[in-house]
């Protein structure tokens, strides 16, 4: 029986990560994945049971990593402002750190297995538990201190993150979607934030 090598295990994660990302999941193979690993086809077998197996358990590991850095000092008892302040400030930090990660997730949430995850999710699993336990507090404090109006919660995600999103993929490109050369300043990011909050404040 093979032994399992921390090192080699962290390395098939890491590949699989940029190898989903430059050809796709419909063009990601164990072969594909090896090769830029440098090992045998048969190395992530000693890790995962098959490719399923390893996304799955690449984006429950990733998927963790991303609420812990989202939960960073944001307190769901704070006011409107000052709690979608942190949760903006802890997205664009682990965004631009991460970008290959936010990739990988945009496959997933476009494949089959966005399904699987969306029942852990929503199920008795404890995966982004706290994650999904504090944003509901969170708005919900808001609407009660009259600081917000009641509102479905994919009308609130939309404008609380959908400008800061398009922000951070035009930093990433480089440019902004007139072709435009672009990097995100302090400036651009919190004139948009100050924008967002008046959109959203009651």
């Amino acid at each position: 029986m093979r032994t399992r090598d921390t090192n080699k295990q962290d390395l098939v994660k890491k590949m699989a990560i940029e190898t989903i990302v430059k050809y796709g999941l419909e063009g990601f193979t164990i072969a594909k994945l090896a090769r830029a690993c440098n090992i045998s086809v048969g190395t992530p077998y000693v890790y995962y049971q098959d490719k399923d197996d390893l996304i799955i358990q690449i984006v429950l590991e990733e998927g963790a990593k991303m609420e812990a850095a989202m939960n960073k000092n944001f307190d769901p008892d704070s006011s409107l402002e000052d709690g979608l302040r942190v949760q903006w400030k802890n997205r664009v930090d682990y965004m631009i750190e991460n970008p290959l990660t936010g990739r990988f997730f945009d496959q997933i949430s476009s494949s089959t297995y966005h399904e699987q995850l969306l029942e852990k999710f929503h199920g008795n699993s404890e995966w982004l538990n706290e994650f999904r336990e504090n944003i509901e507090r969170f708005i919900t404090n808001a609407v009660d201190r009259n600081e917000l109006d009641p509102m479905p919660f994919e009308v609130y995600w939309t404008i609380a993150f959908a400008p800061l999103n398009a922000l951070v993929r035009f930093h990433l490109q480089g440019r902004s979607i007139t072709g435009k050369s672009f990097q995100m300043s302090d400036d651009v990011l919190w004139e948009t934030f100050d924008r967002v909050l008046m959109a959203l404040k009651k």
